[in-house]
């Protein structure tokens, strides 16, 4: 099929686009072109590109005709953000593919209240982007169970892998936390370290895209959560970075009123935005439906991803593999 990928030079893109090549898709890879994707495979030079900004294109109104005009079989939207935004996409896609295929979050449900969360759970979502995505997606899945149309969801968790820094063991993406660790230093966590933090690698996510699109009469007006088989504790996550370097975790607690003002107000913001959700996500229905099998357990993507930091320079510690 000729697929078009929106947002194809991010991290989901970057593992996607190939994957897409390799089943023999043809493949149009549309972005602002500020970036190259993290990494340079040879499945790339049979892409077409084309740079096109979004932003721009979605205040004049053009941007659902410049994506009508590609001809696509297929669209992944990776980067629909706003609510605003739908309408021209409805407008100019309907009746006119096979299937969209939209990039959600976890974030839709908000705090959790069971763990591990199900799609059909209940969600209130908070903070601007749980909200609308949130939106989109209610939209798309109502189009899509009316047959107006054929739209399915995919909610990655915290998205991780060589090339970006994942998010740490305290909650944020402070990267002093790791060295630490690695050096046997003292952490300190907020609370007692028991909020729950849900990785997923790149390509594992990639792959949940190439199976929604595999497998149409299983993915349309349906959502699938895409993270890692088992989410991790501060606590636990901690203990297990420490131990790749021969440490032992010397952690300290301290309440969430007294913990923010030991950190940056950046630092204190994504930590809390982190340990209030706790995700925790069921893979069960993508396994079930999709086949979803992801290769990488959260430390095993987190590990990946410090091991490349460190080979750049971006943390001190020796290299892990």
């Amino acid at each position: 099929m000729k697929i078009l990928v929106i947002g194809a030079t991010g991290h989901i893109g970057t593992c996607l686009v190939p994957r897409l090549v390799a089943a023999g898709h043809e493949v149009v890879a549309m972005s602002r072109g500020n970036r190259k994707p993290y990494s340079s495979l040879p499945a790339w030079e049979k892409v077409e590109t084309i740079r096109i900004d979004r932003k721009e294109e979605d205040k004049k109104g053009s941007f659902g005709r410049a994506v009508r005009a590609v001809g696509a079989d297929v669209v992944i939207d990776l980067i629909l953000f706003k609510a605003s935004s739908l309408p021209q996409i409805l407008e100019a896609l309907t009746g006119r593919i096979r299937q969209f295929v939209f990039c959600g979050t976890m974030w839709v449900y908000g705090p959790i209240e069971s763990a591990p969360t199900y799609e059909n759970d209940f969600r209130l979502p908070d903070g601007e982007y749980g909200i609308q995505k949130a939106m989109l997606e209610s939209e798309l899945l109502s189009a899509a169970h009316d047959g107006r149309f054929p739209a399915t969801v995919l909610h990655p968790g915290h998205i991780s892998g060589p090339g970006w820094a994942p998010i740490g063991p305290a909650g944020n993406l402070n990267l002093e936390v790791f060295e630490k660790l690695g050096l046997g230093a003292g952490v300190c966590l907020p609370d007692l370290g028991l909020a729950t933090l849900h990785h997923v690698h790149a390509d594992d996510v990639a792959q949940a895209f190439e199976l929604a699109v595999a497998n149409p009469r299983a993915a349309i007006g349906e959502s699938f959560n895409v993270v890692s088989p088992r989410a991790l504790t501060l606590r636990g996550f901690s203990r297990a970075v420490a131990g790749w370097f021969s440490q032992e975790a010397r952690l300290t607690y301290l309440p969430w009123s007294e913990w923010r003002s030991t950190v940056s107000e950046e630092d204190a913001e994504i930590t809390w935005e982190h340990i209030r959700h706790c995700p925790c996500g069921s893979i069960e229905k993508g396994r079930r439906l999709l086949g979803y099998n992801p290769r990488y357990s959260s430390l095993e993507t987190v590990r990946e991803a410090l091991d490349w930091l460190i080979r750049n320079g971006k943390v001190d510690l020796p290299p892990l593999s």
